[in-house]
């Protein structure tokens, strides 16, 4: 059996060759009033200037993707210490019209009122926009938003993701509303009502809700054992 030899020249082209492009894309949905929205960017410079995209850039040489991620978001945008979890690679060859670029999107689920956004670095405007009013984004980030509202709705029924939106003491259809504005579906109040209470998450408490016009309802809290529980574990939440 004769040995392969591979000589300099092939190494050479084999690196030529090679993808060394790779950036990095957050999807940082927003959760405010009950209304779903996802924060975006007004790039300042470069062939994407004076349009919208994703929050990202390139990552540096001695950076994981992990910080590089970290450190975009806070330069853009002015957010700070947010738990970050990675989507996927998206590496369609024409996705960026200069050369090949691979990029890494990261998502995550925040409270809105916590975080005070300012645009900078290479960017001229940050700001958030109802999922149902995104404009025409940069390369393929509508693409990617796309996959993120799909990841986020299939997590949702699958572990307790999102909660921590909420107040502290909620009521029945605060924490509906929220799975409403998240899946984009219209819920059944006394379905809903059963299948929650029936995974054991909640906490009756023995208050009503305050200064409110309608009849007040009972509020609840989550289990902090059961939460952590079944967000480890996962279980099955289907509408």
């Amino acid at each position: 059996m004769s040995e392969k030899i591979i000589d300099k020249d092939s190494i050479q082209n084999a690196e030529q060759s090679a993808m060394n492009a790779i950036t990095i894309d957050c999807v940082i949905f927003g959760f405010d009033n009950g209304i779903l929205e996802v924060l975006l960017v007004e790039h300042a410079e470069g062939i994407s200037k004076g349009k919208w995209g994703l929050p990202g850039g390139w990552i540096k040489k001695k950076e994981s993707t992990d910080a590089a991620a970290h450190r975009l978001l806070a330069e853009l945008t002015g957010m700070d210490n947010i738990y970050l979890e990675q989507l996927k690679a998206f590496g369609e060859p024409d996705r960026f019209p200069l050369r090949r670029v691979i990029t890494i999107g990261y998502y995550a689920l925040v409270k809105r009122e916590d975080y005070d956004i300012k645009a900078g670095f290479t960017a001229s405007d940050a700001k958030w926009y109802k999922i149902n009013e995104i404009p025409d984004l940069i390369y393929d980030h509508n693409e990617i938003l796309d996959f993120s509202i799909k990841n986020l709705r299939n997590r949702v029924r699958q572990a307790p993701l999102g909660f921590n939106l909420l107040p502290e003491k909620f009521t029945l259809l605060q924490l509906m509303h929220l799975y409403e504005e998240i899946l984009g579906i219209e819920m059944d109040k006394s379905n809903f009502r059963r299948k929650i209470l029936h995974m054991k998450l909640l906490v009756p408490l023995d208050e009503k809700q305050q200064d409110v016009s309608h009849r007040a309802a009972q509020l609840y809290k989550f289990d902090q054992a059961i939460y952590e529980k079944l967000t480890q574990k996962g279980f099955n939440f289907e509408f």
